[in-house]
């Protein structure tokens, strides 16, 4: 193998590592993002099962093994504010997943043309 195959080789084995390093990060992201969609989707329905509640209905939160009594008022708080946190944190999610994936696609790019001219220096010989 001469001077210039040896680095294209290089080069295609580094952009490899790049692009796999890149596909395992975007499995990462894709789970944390159906997590927090679920958790999105379970404070939402818990949110509209308080609205449903009267006034002087009771509500409890469970600390640890205990039942604590809650105002169904800070519980409809509590949960708008977790519904608030985990929507701006799918949103983090989702533009980081954009980004990842915008930076497979250069990525699968050059190591589409690197093959390609490792298949044409492998040709000449």
């Amino acid at each position: 193998m001469d001077k210039n195959s040896a680095a294209l080789v290089k080069k295609l084995q580094s952009e490899l590592e790049v692009y796999q390093n890149l596909q395992k990060t975007c499995m990462k992201l894709v789970k944390q993002r159906t997590l927090l969609e679920s958790q999105l989707n379970e404070n939402k329905c818990v949110l509209d099962e308080l609205n449903l509640l009267a006034p002087d209905n009771k509500v409890y939160k469970l600390y640890g093994p205990v039942l604590v009594k809650q105002e169904l008022e800070e519980s409809r708080q509590n949960v708008g504010k977790r519904i608030e946190y985990i929507s701006k944190e799918l949103k983090s999610s989702t533009d980081t997943l954009e980004s990842v994936e915008k930076d497979m696609a250069k990525h699968r790019e050059s190591v589409q043309k690197l093959q390609q001219q490792y298949q044409v220096a492998l040709a000449m010989k």
